[in-house]
């Protein structure tokens, strides 16, 4: 987590909203999905590679809607190291909440990244934490945004793969989207609106598809016994 945060507001920085968030976000489901194959042999089923690149495909469309596209490749290498950090955080918490519980889990991961982040206080100008807006958002990132957003998603990662949370977790650009038109009136023209569409559909459908047992995890079991 150290350091997903740092590549993913540099790619965002350096190649632009659209490019680095779909990057970042779009990649961390693949390659969680290999990692838990190369390294916990567990292959990813039909139905969960068609809702993740319909989750992403919809997520491509809803970003790129929105702004110029800029192709920096120093950006571009940022995203998918932040979507790579993310996958192996998921992972990692996968095992670690099977044992331990998930706030203390939570707690012992971020304060850790704060104090690897630590030396960020005396390079940058932070003078802006001390007004009105800066105490408002310091205190929403660190409570909404990180505490109790992870805290649950690590819940969530106890009950399911972590391949399948990352997945879910692209329901973050979806609600965000959906938010700025109920909220701050944003305009969405129908590129972006199938977007949405197709990332539902694709969300839907890795919920529906989890629900299903895996005939051949049972198969395995069942020639096992």
């Amino acid at each position: 987590m150290a350091v997903y945060q740092p590549l993913f507001f540099s790619a965002v920085t350096i190649t632009g909203v659209a490019i680095g968030t779909v990057i970042a976000i779009g990649t961390a489901p693949i390659l969680s999905g290999v990692i838990e194959w190369l390294f916990l042999n567990k292959r990813q089923n039909a139905l969960w590679w068609s809702s993740t690149i319909l989750s992403i495909l919809g997520c491509l469309m809803l970003f790129f809607n929105k702004e110029s596209v800029q192709v920096e490749p120093v950006g571009i290498l940022m995203a998918l190291g932040a979507g790579l950090s993310f996958a192996t955080y998921t992972i990692v918490s996968r095992e670690l909440v099977v044992q331990y519980s998930s706030l203390s889990v939570v707690a012992v991961v971020f304060t850790l990244s704060a104090i690897i982040l630590s030396p960020i206080l005396f390079i940058y100008d932070l003078s802006w934490i001390m007004s009105v807006n800066g105490i408002g958002a310091s205190l929403h990132l660190g409570i909404m945004a990180t505490g109790i957003a992870y805290f649950l998603f690590a819940k969530g990662v106890s009950h399911i793969s972590p391949s399948t949370s990352v997945t879910l977790a692209l329901a973050e650009p979806l609600t965000a989207a959906i938010l700025g038109v109920l909220v701050l009136g944003e305009y969405l023209s129908a590129t972006s609106w199938i977007g949405i569409f197709l990332l539902i559909f694709g969300i839907v459908l890795l919920i529906w598809s989890s629900e299903k047992p895996d005939i051949n995890k049972n198969y395995e079991q069942v020639e096992k016994f």
